[in-house]
């Protein structure tokens, strides 16, 4: 089945936590004809479940779309997008048990690198598809996102066995007009994302400055802590070029602050462990030093709550 774009429409789209990132993904790929399912909490899913999800994006025009909502998966689905933050994570995977799941593609736009490793335990039978996004984007509201970047980009890994299902899905994505890239290393596309997130959340938070200002007023730490960074994602047998990253900070939107920054001013838990904490983990399983690194994250975790 295809709708006048002559795309696959029939991709069934569950939606675990439709916030920033969620929220949109669910309204473009609902907009281009996939069965959506939002899962989140009864107040939140009996919202969207009556208003749909509203987009105001200078990328993609501001638009509303209806999806359908509930609390739990009940009915099998295509494939499940994990959107919630890490620190949400074991409570929100409640609403998916496993045996509703069943094989479906498990796709977990999450920051960080160890939760992968936690899904695959959680639901064996699935396929789990390691997978990051670019993007910013905020939850204005119940059922209202703000896409504030001029890009959404999401890479996905096809794993052995995996790869026609992935492929189905990076079609769907592309037709909804996600920048969508399909590769074959999973380190390389997890540590890839974390070489350039972690110095941005890092350092915006700390400064509680956007990516412009922390690129110029904190630009010996941006190195240091893409650096080390770098260091250990190579160690974990990913490729890392610190120019290449320090030149894609220089690139982004002046403006641009990260969702560790947005969560920390709001009094929200942050992402800290799964992003900074990550990076120290690994740092010291390899026996490899990263002071600054270390640093922001001692001075973060005292000034923040973080679950």
């Amino acid at each position: 089945m295809s709708d006048q774009r002559g795309q696959d429409v029939g991709l069934r789209v569950a939606v675990l936590g439709p916030g920033g990132v969620g929220g949109l993904l669910a309204a473009l790929l609902a907009r281009a004809g996939a069965q959506v399912r939002c899962l989140a909490r009864s107040e939140t899913a009996a919202h969207l479940q009556a208003a749909g999800v509203r987009v105001e994006s200078g990328q993609f025009g501001d638009f509303t779309t209806p999806v359908d909502a509930a609390e739990r998966l009940t009915t099998p689905v295509d494939v499940c997008i994990i959107a919630v933050k890490a620190t949400q994570l074991d409570a929100a995977l409640e609403r998916v048990p496993a045996d509703v799941l069943g094989d479906a593609l498990v796709v977990p736009l999450l920051n960080g690198v160890e939760h992968v490793d936690l899904l695959r335990h959680r639901y064996p039978q699935a396929g789990v598809v390691p997978a990051t996004i670019r993007v910013e984007s905020t939850r204005t509201g119940p059922g209202v996102i703000e896409h504030g970047s001029p890009f959404v980009t999401v890479d996905l890994v096809a794993t052995a066995g995996l790869e026609q299902r992935v492929q189905r899905l990076a079609d769907a994505l592309r037709g909804a007009g996600v920048t969508t890239r399909v590769g074959d290393d999973e380190q390389a596309a997890l540590w890839g994302k974390l070489n350039f997130l972690a110095p941005l959340a890092l350092l915006t938070t700390a400064a509680q400055a956007t990516a412009g200002e922390v690129r110029e007023a904190r630009r010996e730490d941006l190195r240091a802590i893409v650096a080390e960074v770098a260091a250990v994602a190579r160690a974990e047998g990913a490729p890392a070029d610190v120019d290449q990253v320090v030149a894609f900070f220089d690139g982004v939107p002046a403006g641009m602050r990260s969702s560790m920054q947005r969560d920390a001013a709001a009094g929200r838990p942050i992402e800290l462990d799964a992003i900074g904490g990550a990076v120290v983990r690994s740092a010291t399983r390899h026996g490899i030093a990263v002071p600054v690194t270390a640093r922001y994250v001692d001075e973060l975790r005292g000034r923040y709550p973080t679950g």
